[in-house]
């Protein structure tokens, strides 16, 4: 089928015609079409924006609130239909996408449909000088929103949520490798009553399109999730243009294990926070450092329950590994597990292209381990982001956090621990935007996202969100 631009409301082809093929990762064949969308049709997007903008801005909390929570009950209606498409774009399991990423595309519009209505700005007395300043926080006009293929739909409501519910317009792209969901989005949109224009969605290639969206002038703030070298990119483009930029990029976080966590919690959080979407998040723990008392058994013990998962088509029930999303991609993937093996890396499990029967032509890899001598090695310090993990031992807490910190990114750690000094230590030293103690992926939209160093400028969640979506403005009143 062929994917079509959303724009003013309506469903429209390239003004260029000219047409990207989208692949099935699950078999590794041409399933339609979607736009590569020009500079035209990025300028068509933008006016609809900004016709858009005048009314959006001065609706009503209480109406915007109600449009996005409308989209969230229509997205949980949907729930399978968008479940299936995530799932043939992606390659995911469609039990994973209905589970997490449909369900939480859901509430990043619930959650922002009822935070916009308690959003506060400040206020402030000058006392004996009879003044008072408040501030007003208001939406910046057209915003640009990219998003990246491993969560299509959960990441890509995930920043048009709130740019909207802070009286923005949007012009939008999703990833051109996963597009049908957000395709979808736009005719749930029209039906929850979102008026024409507010969110326009373009497809393309980030070369085209994307770039086209960056360089944009009347366009004043960027949010972009994807790779740190792309969000490089964007910011030499965006920063002498002045826009506002939010930019979450790569990691490579680590997962450090204590002899004394809950072994057994820590074993199977472990197994899904490595391989969890192909290994394909950029949450994934994919660096694992035990302390070497526990290393042997934690070795023996998480080989065999890796082995244990399913590699298998993404409409299965029982499958735990679906496909990795491209075949670019599981190319990049395999290229790591060379690199591992001529760097003395073992590979104590996986490594290999899995040929699935009648799917001969899909994208799937074993999920791999490989134990590791030193940090120093390449597949420590770069993103390979799918099923593959690193295990080595560490003897002291000042030599984990010296190779937790080592690597250029800063997106997220997990610690497993029941000392309460160390987990203050850790969480304290840890160049991390998130540390998760005693679990991983719990999620609270209220709280802030994002990371540092090479993973990303800025915070998305919450009011965080709102605050990067609004721009603050002092009056000063003297009496």
């Amino acid at each position: 089928m062929n994917i079509q631009n959303f724009i003013n409301g309506k469903f429209e082809n390239p003004i260029s015609n000219d047409w990207v093929d989208n692949y099935c990762p699950a078999i590794g064949e041409v399933y339609g079409q979607i736009p590569n969308s020009s500079k035209a049709d990025v300028e068509y997007a933008y006016q609809a924006a900004k016709d858009a903008f005048p009314n959006w801005s001065q609706t009503t909390l209480e109406v915007r609130s109600r449009i996005l929570i409308k989209i969230s009950e229509l997205l949980e209606v949907n729930l399978l239909r968008l479940a299936e498409a995530e799932s043939k774009d992606n390659g995911k399991p469609v039990n994973l996408a209905k589970a997490i990423d449909i369900p939480r595309a859901a509430s990043n519009f619930r959650f922002f449909g009822n935070a916009i209505t308690q959003f506060a700005s400040e206020s402030h007395e000058s006392v004996g000088q009879n003044a008072i300043n408040y501030t007003l926080r208001q939406p910046i006009g057209v915003v640009g929103c990219i998003s990246p293929w491993n969560l299509p739909l959960y990441l890509f409501t995930w920043k048009i949520a709130p740019a909207i519910a802070a009286g923005n317009c949007v012009v939008a792209k999703p990833s051109e490798v996963t597009p049908m969901t957000a395709h979808l989005l736009g005719e749930i949109c029209n039906e929850a009553g979102l008026p024409k224009g507010v969110l326009n969605i373009v497809h393309g290639l980030g070369t085209t399109t994307g770039q086209a969206i960056v360089e944009h002038p009347e366009i004043k703030a960027i949010s972009f999730t994807g790779g740190t070298s792309t969000g490089a990119h964007i910011a030499r483009v965006a920063a002498p243009m002045f826009k506002k930029l939010s930019l979450e990029l790569g990691g490579k976080n680590p997962n450090i294990i204590f002899a004394d966590c809950d072994y057994d919690d820590m074993l199977e959080t472990t197994v899904r926070s490595s391989f969890a979407n192909q290994g394909q998040i950029c949450l994934c723990g994919s660096r694992i450092f035990v302390e070497a008392s526990i290393f042997e058994k934690f070795k023996v013990d998480f080989v065999k329950k890796v082995k244990q998962l399913k590699v298998g088509h993404p409409s299965e029930s029982t499958t735990d590994i679906g496909a990795l999303v491209s075949k670019s991609h599981l190319e990049k993937v395999l290229s790591y597990i060379d690199i591992a093996k001529d760097e003395g890396g073992e590979i104590l499990c996986g490594g290999n292209r899995v040929t699935l029967l009648g799917f001969e032509n899909g994208y799937y890899l074993e999920p791999t381990i490989i134990e590791v001598e030193t940090d120093e090695c390449r597949v420590n310090q770069e993103e390979i982001f799918g099923p593959v993990v690193t295990i080595m031992p560490f003897e002291t807490e000042a030599d984990v956090l010296q190779m937790s910190n080592k690597v250029k990114y800063g997106l997220s750690a997990t610690l497993w621990t029941n000392n309460l000094k160390r987990t203050m230590r850790l969480s304290n030293q840890l160049q991390a935007g998130i540390v998760w103690v005693n679990t991983w992926m719990l999620r609270d939209l209220r709280t802030p996202f994002g990371g540092v160093k090479a993973s990303g400028v800025g915070r998305e969640g919450g009011f965080e969100a709102l605050r990067f979506f609004t721009e603050a403005k002092n009056v000063c009143i003297k009496y």
